[in-house]
C-alpha cells in the first residue's frame, strides 16, 4: 500500500563531519539523483554543505507565515 515519491531526505548529521568525510557526502549525494532516477533533498543548517549544494529551497520566515524561495549555487 505504499506510494513511491522518487524523492529521499536527508536531515542533518553534517555539522561533526570533518572535511574529508563531507567531501564523500556530498560527492554521494550528488551521485545519488543520477543512480536511482529521483530527488534528493538535503536539510542543513552547515554552511559548507549548503554552498555545496548547486539547487536550493529556501525557507524563509515571514510575519504572516513562511515562503519558499529557489536558489541556485553556481
Amino acid at each position: 500500500g505504499g506510494v513511491e515519491l522518487g524523492a529521499l531526505f536527508v536531515d542533518e548529521g553534517f555539522g561533526s563531519l570533518d572535511a574529508t568525510a563531507l567531501d564523500r557526502v556530498v560527492k554521494i549525494l550528488r551521485d545519488l539523483p543520477a543512480a536511482e532516477d529521483r530527488m534528493v533533498g538535503v536539510i542543513t543548517h552547515v554552511e559548507e554543505l549548503k554552498r555545496r549544494i548547486p539547487t536550493q529551497l529556501l525557507i524563509v520566515p515571514e510575519e504572516d507565515g513562511s515562503r519558499i524561495v529557489a536558489r541556485v549555487n553556481e
